[in-house]
């Protein structure tokens, strides 16, 4: 099942733009199914997640399939802060450098992501009783990441998941030190050490409407500092069947509205019980032989589900391309 979904999404793309160019020409079978990124290109950017040793070239499939299919890339750890910045003053660019030069031999977009997130930070900073020390950490941060691969990546997750479900700040350790300000002077400080590298804010479920205006609260907030904000992610972690498309399609025109391109930046639909939000893949069910419910692959039933998942996000993306800049996979294959 791992690499079936690239070519099942494929032709579940191809059937979308067949039906919104109005072709009733039949598709041989023997005739080859255009790659994701050729499918989509008047349209928006197509993306994947890379995990390490996909970055490393290690894995002889996705390297194969990665540039053949996607022309952006994020990546899954190596640019949070507790991997890039272990240490005070010790950086680690050595996989985020190989990420940007993979980017530039294949003609690939990297989104960085992400520079303040309330997760997977050095333990050093859990330690920190002084604030000042913990506002130079975010500082520096900041400054040294981002002014590193300035004109290197084309944007960054400045922020990423500050909200609560109910669109309420989360109380994370930047809430607790910083205040509720740190947003804005995230996005202020990475505009002016990276100028011209588009900037979001990324989120779970914020298409759901408390949380999305939660999330709008935000935005106008530093928009009213005037400070630069380019988009808002909405990450896209569904489960198949159950596609909130509603609140999707008015979270992008409520987002556009505000003058904001929109990405769907984490898209991957779940097929087994979850009860956790977010990428975090060591929590899923598949990992748990007793919750995982199909050991053996997809039942055809439950791979048609997903494909018509698929199929009505994209025919909803298209319908809004103009406001979509890109639509990035987590992970290159089912079982990422």
């Amino acid at each position: 099942m791992l690499y079936r979904s690239i070519v099942t999404f494929s032709a579940v793309a191809i059937s979308i733009i067949n039906v919104s160019c109005g072709s009733n020409k039949a598709q041989s079978t023997s005739q080859r199914i255009p790659s994701l990124k050729e499918t989509f290109k008047n349209d928006f950017l197509i993306g994947t997640a890379m995990n390490t040793a996909q970055i490393n070239e290690r894995d002889s499939q996705a390297a194969v399939l990665i540039p053949q299919q996607f022309n952006a890339a994020t990546p899954e750890n190596i640019m949070k802060a507790e991997v890039i910045h272990p240490g005070w003053d010790v950086y680690n660019f050595e996989l985020a450098d190989k990420l940007v030069a993979y980017g530039k031999k294949n003609n690939i977009k990297i989104n960085g992501h992400t520079l303040v997130w309330h997760s997977q930070l050095p333990a050093f900073t859990r330690r920190m009783q002084s604030v000042d020390s913990f506002r130079t950490f975010f500082t520096n941060h900041i400054n040294t990441v981002a002014k590193r691969y300035h004109g290197k990546v084309a944007s960054w997750d400045v922020v990423n998941e500050a909200l609560n479900e109910d669109g309420t700040m989360r109380n994370s350790i930047f809430l607790q030190r910083l205040g509720p300000d740190y947003i804005t002077e995230a996005f202020r400080l990475t505009a002016a050490a990276s100028p011209g590298t588009e900037l979001y804010y990324n989120d779970y479920n914020n298409e759901q409407p408390a949380k999305r205006a939660g999330c709008i609260a935000i935005i106008k907030k530093v928009q009213a500092a005037g400070v630069r904000i380019d988009g808002v992610g909405i990450q896209g972690h569904w489960h198949a069947g159950k596609i909130p498309l509603k609140d999707i399609e008015e979270s992008i025109l409520q987002y556009a509205a505000l003058g904001l391109k929109v990405m769907i930046t984490e898209l991957d639909i779940e097929v087994l019980p979850r009860n956790f939000q977010g990428a975090d893949v060591n929590q899923r069910a598949n990992n748990v032989p007793a919750q995982n419910l199909y050991p053996n692959g997809l039942p055809d039933s439950v791979q048609q589900q997903l494909a018509n998942d698929y199929a009505a996000l994209f025919e909803l993306f298209l319908k809004h391309k103009v406001k979509i800049s890109r639509v990035t996979f987590w992970g290159v294959n089912d079982g990422q």
